[in-house]
């Protein structure tokens, strides 16, 4: 059960969302975002598992939920960024959640982070130490 579970706090771990023209969701007109998962930690994390959905409401204030996705990556190493997956801005009027599971020498770590709606665009972009462009983080 995870109340029988011991999780320390996950420090050295964040999310990040980055202006990508490669990503999927790219268009000639409209660059593509990149999500990443951000290790900066002296340790890798191995047997990382992210959970990312969205979740908000409409223009009429019904409830919006998208699919969930679930991404496992065995190892992401020290001091990196790996991408998890491309984000369709149109998606960015949603709380944009992603909930990382992981390990670090047999110690199971765990943490949601969200993006609150319009808190991703080109106006909230800041430099980020691991990754080349700028990006929105959350941490």
């Amino acid at each position: 059960m995870k109340k029988d579970i011991s999780f320390r706090p996950v420090v050295g771990v964040s999310v990040a969302i980055t202006p990508d023209e490669q990503a999927a969701t790219a268009t000639p007109d409209a660059p593509g975002w990149q999500v990443f998962l951000i290790n900066d930690n002296d340790q890798p994390l191995q047997n990382v598992i992210v959970s990312s959905n969205g979740y908000g409401t409409d223009e009429q204030g019904e409830a919006i939920r998208t699919s969930t996705l679930r991404h496992a990556l065995p190892e992401v190493p020290p001091h990196a960024a790996t991408p998890i997956e491309a984000l369709d801005s149109a998606l960015f009027h949603l709380h944009n959640q992603y909930w990382v599971s992981y390990y670090i020498d047999g110690q199971v770590f765990d943490r949601k982070f969200v993006f609150a709606p319009d808190s991703i665009g080109f106006k909230q972009l800041k430099p980020i130490s691991l990754l080349i462009p700028q990006g929105i983080l959350a941490s």
